[in-house]
This record gives structure tokens, C-alpha cells and sequence, in this order.
């Protein structure tokens, strides 16, 4: 996390349900808008059809790359939000950010979340989707 963001789980706000902070304060800078990352290969193509785990670690594979080429990384998220087409995935959902977020983030605050469930993404093979607001850097 930089020095221009802040994770905050404030006074008397109940428990996150989870690794996210109810808010993020960001003190300067521009932010940036990154849309939804989706489990697709450098050739174009859907990546672990049917496989979850293989998706989720596309989608921040992905998201990671994209956060380079912008020169930031995770630290520098000020917030996710997560679309899965299946509740039954928020377990593995679950499970696949508690062993990921640790290797990623420099603390053990990370960015607020937002888990949504929907109907169906861009296409029917993709299992997951998240987008991020990122801080640039100075």
C-alpha cells in the first residue's frame, strides 16, 4: 500500500466478511479505472473452460499485467469489485484470495471488495470477472 492510500476498517463498523477493508482513504493522486478482467490467454482464447481455479488465477494474472503497464501494482488498488456467475464459486473464491492476496499486497489490509453474483458474463465459459480503481502513481 503507498503512502497516498489508506485501507480503513473504521470504529464501530461491523467486521469485514472477509480479506477486504470497508474503506479506502486516498489522500492524492489520480485514479484510474480498470475494467473487468476475464480468464482469457495472450492468443485470445478462454482460458480453464469449466475450471474455476484456473480462471481465478488467469483473471489476476491478467489484472497484474495490466497494473504493470500502467506502472502500479496491487498496492496501489483503492478497490475490487468481483463478478462470479455461480454462488457455489464463493468458497473456492474464498480460499484461492486467502492464499493469493498475502503474495500480492505488502500488509495484511487490503483494497474494499465487492462480491457480486450474476447471470452470466461476456461470454457463457467465463466463470469470473474483477475490475479494480487503481491509484497512479507520482
Amino acid at each position: 500500500m503507498s503512502a497516498n492510500l489508506e485501507y480503513v476498517n473504521p470504529e464501530g463498523a461491523c467486521p469485514a466478511q472477509g480479506l477486504y477493508s470497508h474503506l479506502t482513504r486516498v489522500k492524492a493522486g489520480e485514479l484510474i479505472f480498470v475494467s473487468g478482467q476475464l480468464a482469457v490467454g495472450a492468443d485470445g482464447s478462454v482460458v480453464g473452460v469449466g475450471d474455476f481455479d484456473a480462471q481465478f488465477k488467469q483473471v489476476f494474472s491478467n489484472l497484474k499485467d495490466v497494473l504493470a503497464g500502467v506502472g502500479t501494482d496491487f498496492n496501489d488498488v483503492v478497490k475490487f469489485t468481483t463478478f462470479l456467475v455461480a454462488s457455489q464459486h464463493i468458497p473456492s473464491f474464498m480460499r484461492l484470495r486467502a492464499a493469493l492476496f498475502p503474495t500480492l499486497f505488502r500488509t495484511d489490509m487490503y483494497a474494499p471488495n465487492t462480491l457480486l453474483v450474476v447471470d452470466r458474463l461476456v461470454k457463457e465459459d467465463f466463470l469470473l470477472e474483477v475490475e479494480a480503481v487503481v491509484r497512479a502513481r507520482d
